[in-house]
């Protein structure tokens, strides 16, 4: 059901896209990458953040594989928050009906804020969750600008250090 959602709202965006069908059991982001030959440079993960405090806040962020979402700094700022966490498996599937690994921005609650980091705008094409573990979706990273409220925001993901 949600995978008809997603493309449903790919569909209304008007940017061409590719829904690739995988293996469920390949569904993280590091080991889809591998087990399919995609550069996890390209790779981006939607991560559902919250408050710790009631009433609770959430958000959907959206930042490379290679990167690590700025929690404490940037996204504390953006949900004006004191203290923010990932939510769990079970607050993400309830509050997006989906499960970890096929987490996209696609078809998401419309009053949930979306934060994309800005690093994911220089790519050519990304690869996102569909809302299913069964597949991805590469597309350029265009269609963020286009999505309700998504904000592209500098600085959201720090590099991880190699």
């Amino acid at each position: 059901m949600i995978e008809e959602r997603v493309v449903q709202v790919l569909s209304g965006l008007g940017v061409p896209y590719e829904l690739m069908p995988i293996d469920p059991d390949f569904a993280d982001t590091a080991v889809c990458c591998e087990k399919y030959g995609l550069p996890l440079d390209s790779a981006g993960n939607t991560i559902v953040v919250a408050s710790k405090k009631e009433p609770r806040k959430f958000g959907a962020c959206v930042v490379k594989a290679t990167t690590r979402l700025d929690v404490n700094h940037a996204v504390r700022a953006l949900l004006g928050a004191s203290k923010v966490s990932f939510a769990s498996a079970e607050e993400t599937k309830a509050l997006t009906g989906m499960m970890i690994g096929g987490v996209t921005v696609f078809a998401l609650p419309p009053d949930l804020p979306i934060y994309v980091d800005d690093k994911l705008m220089q790519r050519e094409w990304v690869i996102l969750g569909s809302g299913s573990r069964s597949s991805k979706i590469k597309i350029a990273p265009e269609v963020f600008r286009r999505l309700p409220n998504a904000t592209i925001v500098p600085d959201l993901a720090l590099e991880i250090a190699r």
